[in-house]
């Protein structure tokens, strides 16, 4: 099935995404000073990996190949690189990160929202590596999710804590052939045709949205944050997120999007156990072909071109009228460096690679899905035009032309996912909070955290 093509957009992508130890394996983070930009060219002053043998210590997340497969590359070309690699679901990584990087600092971790470990001085800040490998000539859109104030605060501006392997967006996977069992040849242009094609799949039986909405980081947010880019700007839920002084989650474009995800939920279009679904069943049963939508991201693209090759199409979602701007949540696949790491230079060098190597970029996109961070003119590879992963490139460029990237609004503070989005959604869910009671809410729970912090 065709994939949605806006008119008079490019079919190249902008999506972004996500040390190094001198021969004596000295690292900056412990005694030899960080690396220094100079006149010369940034590449000629910054560390290396070295040849002397070093195992890096890695914290993943459970479940996604990308950082593990460039691992692997990496030593294949750095055979004195060797990895020593933990796994957790991102639940368990967002609870853990103070204490893991406190107590075992890794060298190279995926993160949780960042504010509050930059707070507790758990990051090493990284600017002197941005000077060092020049990653303050790439475009500043790739970084500025990244950059805090001193003491966490504000994002959005100030020193660079992270980098992404690539820069992640969600929208609408979608299975080709039930579509085609309701008569959808193309993906719903406008919200209204999205209703509609979510009522003919539950008349014809199918489920209409698989979901995941179990556990400590519950999925709806998906849908909820996609509804509020149809209502609304996302400029303010933005500087929600980025903690801009008196921003605030409830507005009335908001509670629309809250109140058009309640109708679903009352009309039957997710799953019945959709709050105790978790991420991997949510997967497992799309891939099996027992929904027709899934709100997920464009990481698993290179899966979905591999489990269900030339049944998946994928759409942003759209806009509430015809012809408005698209958005989406489209935020890095975030990893840092422990203040304390061991290897913090490697680990640098490993990131600067993930960026600049070629083969590197290539299973970046392969995998990944999204055009890792790097150079404005870096390699790109090429992608064959019938896979979901054209789709997500391709929807990442209408993105970049109508401005409408917005990060995570779990990534709002450390406790918001875990504390106050997750059970609020599992609340409406069950008939037990409101719309309205669930911006309130909230929000409350965000300005507490504020001023707890």
């Amino acid at each position: 099935m065709a994939r949605r093509v806006r008119p008079g957009r490019s079919g190249a992508a902008l999506m972004i995404a996500l040390g190094t130890l001198a021969a004596a394996c000295a690292a900056p983070g412990s005694n030899s000073p960080q690396p220094q930009a100079t006149g010369a060219s940034p590449m000629s002053a910054a560390p290396a990996c070295g040849s002397a043998p070093i195992t890096m210590n890695g914290y993943f997340e459970t479940g996604f190949p990308l950082p593990k497969a460039l691992t692997a590359e990496f030593t294949k070309q750095h055979p004195n690189v060797t990895w020593n690699i933990r796994e957790d679901q991102f639940a368990v990584i967002t609870q853990n990160a103070p204490r893991v990087l406190a107590d075992n600092p890794p060298d190279l971790m995926r993160l949780p929202q960042v504010s509050e470990l930059v707070k507790d001085n758990l990051l090493k800040n990284l600017d002197s590596y941005a000077a060092a490998f020049g990653w303050d000539k790439w475009p500043a859109s790739q970084l500025e999710q990244l950059r805090l104030g001193q003491g966490g605060r504000p994002r959005g501006e100030g020193s660079l804590y992270a980098l992404g392997l690539n820069m992640s967006m969600t929208g609408l996977f979608y299975n080709t052939k039930l579509a085609a069992q309701i008569g959808m040849s193309t993906p719903p242009t406008t919200l209204a045709e999205l209703d509609q094609a979510l009522e003919k799949a539950k008349k014809a039986g199918i489920t209409p949205i698989l979901q995941f909405n179990g556990g400590a980081t519950g999925g709806l947010a998906f849908p909820l944050q996609n509804l509020m880019a149809s209502y609304g700007p996302t400029a303010p839920i933005n500087d929600w997120i980025f903690q801009k002084p008196g921003a605030t989650i409830d507005t009335p474009s908001n509670l629309q999007a809250v109140q058009h995800l309640e109708k679903w939920i009352k009309a039957g279009y997710f799953q019945k156990d959709v709050n105790a679904v978790d991420y991997a069943t949510m997967m497992s049963r799309f891939i099996d072909g027992q929904g027709l939508f899934m709100f997920n991201g464009d990481w698993e693209s290179g899966n979905l071109d591999k489990q269900m090759a030339g049944g998946v199409g994928f759409s942003l979602m759209p806009p509430a009228q015809q012809g408005g701007k698209v958005a989406a949540m489209s935020a890095p696949l975030t990893f840092g460096i422990a203040a304390n790491a061991k290897n913090a230079d490697c680990a640098a060098f490993f990131l600067n690679w993930v960026a600049t190597d070629k083969r590197a970029r290539e299973i970046g996109v392969e995998i990944g899905g999204s055009r890792p961070v790097g150079p404005a003119d870096a390699y790109m590879p090429d992608v064959s035009s019938d896979t979901v992963t054209a789709s997500t490139l391709a929807a990442g460029a209408d993105i970049a032309k109508d401005d409408g990237a917005m990060d995570f609004i779990a990534n709002a503070t450390g406790a918001i996912y875990a504390k106050s989005w997750t059970p609020n959604l599992q609340k409406l869910v069950a008939g037990q909070q409101t719309p309205e009671g669930l911006l309130k809410a909230v929000q409350s729970d965000y300005a507490g955290q504020l001023e707890g912090n």
